[in-house]
């Protein structure tokens, strides 16, 4: 299945380059090679790839001479180093200099894989990044920001306000309100919208690794620690964090933050030198903070220091207003060319449903309607009847008569979460990003998943 991203492969190894390339068109990928630097520059004019995978040692210019370049060119441009085993201390200066990562060779099909997806997920977010940007900067609308009710319309004052200081904010409200896009909007619409956005998900990420995502680690910090890495502190530097659920995060972590945000300073892993940071710190949290602090798990020192400025979003539930706006919208967002429209009697059956998933459970209900209307306008029968339920669960009869028709198949469960990912991935069109959405997954994991159900198939 095709993806629209690609990668250019520079390698004077005519054999490593072309096993390269076929590789990732396996995958999906476009993919293009090229035997030296001076062609690369040239296929760069061409057609510009989103990811450049070049070996270091090459007749002429070098991989690290040709990152140099590239960067002048297109600083964003994410640029993988390939190199030999005695090359690693190259590549790792060269990831000083620019480069996003590096690969030894000889590497497997897996880690190169999963560097290229880190590539294009940094890539996605800086696009996005982009898109709002610009969004913010053509409307009055605040980007993202969609409503028309009393309560929306507080927000966007206040968001008015907070956005031209450097202050704390605390996002509070139910899961699926868009905490996130509230916080990118104070960013982007504001003094620091030129610098970086850089967001963190407190629950996504093992607490173990999550302080070295934070603050960084020195070489040989623990095991696998082959070399230092600034943290997502150091990233944001000059801009701002976004903590989302920090009220997930434990107490040891939490004493951390607490010592960043009083000290204007990190300290990262193994390391005895703290370096300083400036970052505008904007958390995020779908618990009752007062609850968790009166049962001890949420430190009070921290809450005052992030509730600098306290901003809650209300469930989509009361504030009913704002379901056609955002229907609309996500119709727009999501349909691409196809210039779909929501019918009247549409807009009035979603009016008709509670949403406790919110904004998010809205924009599933959209995607599948999307997926399933063969012609331009969404009519009502393209979304359930009845109560909602959380996103992804059957119901009524529909639900019990696909458990009946899989189990007369004697399908086991994963040869069923086989074929449902699949499924997704034929009605989105291949869209992988849009796929993992609806599915409630990474892309990453949307990949590792689709490889076991291809190892099973093959198997029999």
């Amino acid at each position: 299945m095709e993806n629209h991203r690609s990668v250019l492969v520079v390698d004077d190894d005519a054999a490593m380059r072309e096993m390269v390339v076929s590789l990732l068109e396996e995958t999906g990928y476009g993919a293009r090679g090229c035997a030296g630097a001076d062609e690369a520059l040239e296929a760069l004019q061409d057609a510009p790839p989103d990811v450049v995978l070049t070996d270091i040692r090459m007749p002429g210019k070098s991989g690290v001479e040709l990152l140099g370049e590239l960067h002048e060119l297109r600083p964003r441009l994410p640029v993988i180093l390939m190199t030999a085993f005695g090359s690693i201390d190259s590549a790792v200066g060269a990831m000083r200099s620019g480069a996003f990562d590096y690969v030894t060779k000889p590497f497997k099909k897996d880690q190169l894989l999963v560097v290229l997806e880190r590539a294009f997920e940094r890539l996605a977010l800086e696009e996005e990044n982009q898109r709002l940007r610009r969004a913010v900067d053509q409307t009055t609308s605040f980007g993202e920001l969609i409503g028309a009710s009393p309560a929306m319309r507080e927000i966007f004052a206040l968001v008015r306000k907070v956005a031209n200081s450097r202050s704390s904010v605390l996002i509070t409200g139910e899961s699926g309100t868009g905490k996130e896009v509230v916080a990118r909007t104070i960013h982007f619409n504001g003094i620091l919208k030129d610098a970086p956005f850089i967001p963190v998900n407190c629950t996504a990420i093992p607490e173990g690794l999550l302080e070295s995502e934070l603050f960084g680690h020195v070489r040989g910090a623990f095991t696998g620690a082959h070399t230092s890495k600034r943290g997502l502190f150091e990233e944001a530097n000059g801009g701002t964090l976004f903590l989302d659920e920090i009220g997930d995060m434990g107490p040891s972590l939490q004493a951390k933050i607490l010592r960043v945000l009083q000290d204007g300073e990190v300290r990262p892993v193994g390391g005895n030198k703290a370096v300083k940071v400036d970052v505008r710190v904007i958390a995020a949290t779908n618990k009752d903070l007062q609850t968790e602090m009166d049962e001890g798990r949420f430190r009070r020192d921290l809450f005052y220091r992030l509730n600098v400025i306290p901003l809650h979003i209300p469930p989509l539930r009361e504030r009913p207003d704002d379901i056609p706006l955002l229907a609309d919208y996500f119709v727009k967002r999501h349909a691409g060319e196809r210039n779909m429209v929501l019918a009247p009697a549409a807009v009035s059956h979603l009016l008709q449903f509670r949403f406790e998933g919110n904004a998010r459970e809205l924009e599933n209900w959209i995607e599948r309607a999307i997926a399933l209307t063969e012609g331009h306008e969404i009519g009502p029968d393209a979304f359930p009847d009845g109560e909602p339920t959380p996103l992804g669960a059957a119901t009524g009869d529909t639900g019990t008569a696909l458990v009946r028709a899989t189990a007369e198949r004697r399908l086991t469960l994963e040869e069923l979460k086989d074929l449902y990912v699949e499924e997704v991935l034929r009605l989105t069109g291949g869209n992988k990003v849009q796929a993992a959405r609806i599915l409630g997954i990474d892309r990453r994991t949307l990949y590792r998943r689709r490889e076991r159900g291809a190892r099973r198939a093959a198997h029999g």
